[in-house]
This record gives structure tokens, sequence and C-alpha cells, in this order.
């Protein structure tokens, strides 16, 4: 299982926020490409990245911070946050990205997940926010009535080979993951599962382990809840 440290940017700074909250914030570090630095020199080769500003408002609004991480550091880069056409997932590809996640436009233009998904394949991961069962899109801040496991598996059908599927409830809380969720969707053969969304105690990397292509940690690196040298080495 891959572990990815978790940076949300918001006005180029590092910060988390709880359960998607945009006025729950607080601010890590104003040095994102350090803060990445960091999770590399603790053995991650993974990072996960969230365009916040471009989450809330549909645009590249960190794109030159997020050029600097992947100019900055040697690790496997995936993006999500406000790319909701084309060109903005050319402009991530283009810089070295290695993956992009379609949220709120997976969700309401199928049609064009499914044309980029058979363009550029593995290099499309979906983000699936899923709140009491159903998904969440628009930055956690609109319910729509697609129930979470469906949609899952729907993806799956149409080509999409990697889905991070965060229980908003969970997210930020340091009260553990949706365990169970993880095992339904193991069910769904062929897709690889990324868990994300208050992961916070090495037991639960360690049963992961078993379910999950990877795990996403976020808040619980932060706080020092979890000291992510020791969950790479519990997820190999």
């Amino acid at each position: 299982m891959k572990i990815f440290p978790a940076i949300d940017l918001r006005d180029g700074k590092a910060v988390r926020l709880f359960q998607g909250d945009y006025e729950q914030m607080t601010v890590y570090s104003e040095d994102p490409v350090a803060v990445a630095a960091s999770f590399r020199e603790q053995g991650a080769e993974n990072l996960h990245v969230v365009d916040l500003d471009g989450a809330k408002d549909g645009k590249l609004v960190n794109y030159d911070t997020i050029k600097e991480i992947v100019d900055g550091v040697r690790m496997f880069v995936e993006v999500g946050g406000g790319i909701r056409d084309e060109e903005k997932i050319r402009q991530y590809l283009e810089i070295g990205v290695g993956r992009v996640i379609l949220g709120t436009v997976a969700v309401r233009d199928p049609e064009f997940l499914e044309t980029m998904v058979r363009k550029y394949g593995e290099r499309i991961a979906v983000g699936v926010d899923a709140r009491d069962g159903y998904v969440a899109v628009n930055g956690w801040k609109e319910i729509t009535d697609r129930e979470s496991f469906e949609f899952c598996r729907y993806l799956k059908d149409i080509g999409v080979r990697t889905v991070i599927y965060t229980d908003i409830s969970r997210d930020g809380s340091l009260e553990g993951t949706n365990m169970e969720a993880y095992r339904r969707l193991r069910e769904i053969e062929g897709l690889e599962i990324v868990a994300s969304g208050g992961i916070s105690f090495e037991q639960e990397i360690s049963q992961l382990k078993d379910i999950v292509s990877a795990a996403i940690l976020g808040k619980a690196i932060y706080s020092g809840r979890l000291d992510l040298r020791r969950a790479v080495e519990l997820a190999r």
C-alpha cells in the first residue's frame, strides 16, 4: 500500500480544513515546498495535493505553488481541486503531475469524464467525496442524489482505474476512518481505491494495507498523531 501525505493549499499556504469547512481552517506552513521536502525526507514517495481555492472557484489558483512542489521534490504527485476542463488537465500533466483528480465535473459531466478517461487513461483519477453515503460536490458544499458505492461501480465500468474515496464526516476528525466503506469498495474488482479521511491510528494503516491500494494522511501527521516515517514502514 502506498502512503500519500496531503498538502492542502489555500492562498499559497499549507492548511487543513475540518470536514471541508473553509471557516474551520488551520494554517500549518507558509512554505508548502518545504513541507513536501520534509515528507520526502521521512520516506514518502507519493504526495496528494489539493488546491482548495480551485475547488471553491473552479480555477487553478495555486498552480504556481504546485509547480514549485513538483519541481522541488522527487515524488509522484497527484493533484485535485477545481479541475473541470481539459486545458487544466493538460496544464498539470505538462509540469510533471503524475495524476489529476476530477471531482465535481466527474459527477456533473459524465460525457466529459468518459472522454478524458479514454484520452489520458490512468492519469485520470476520480475523487468520490461522500456524506451519509451520497456523493458531495462543489467543495463538499452540495450533496447529490448519487449513491456513493453505486457511483464507484459506474466509474469502474467506464474505465476509471483509481478512486479516492473520502467520508467527509471523518475528515479532519482524528477519530478514525470509515473502514467498513473500504471493505465494501474492495468488492469492486479492477478498481484501485485510495482511502482518505480520518485515518489516525497505526492499526488502521495495518488494516487498510490488505484492503486498499493507497491511503492519504492529513491532519494526523500534521498534529503528530501519526508518525509519517512509521506509517510508510507499516504500509510496506
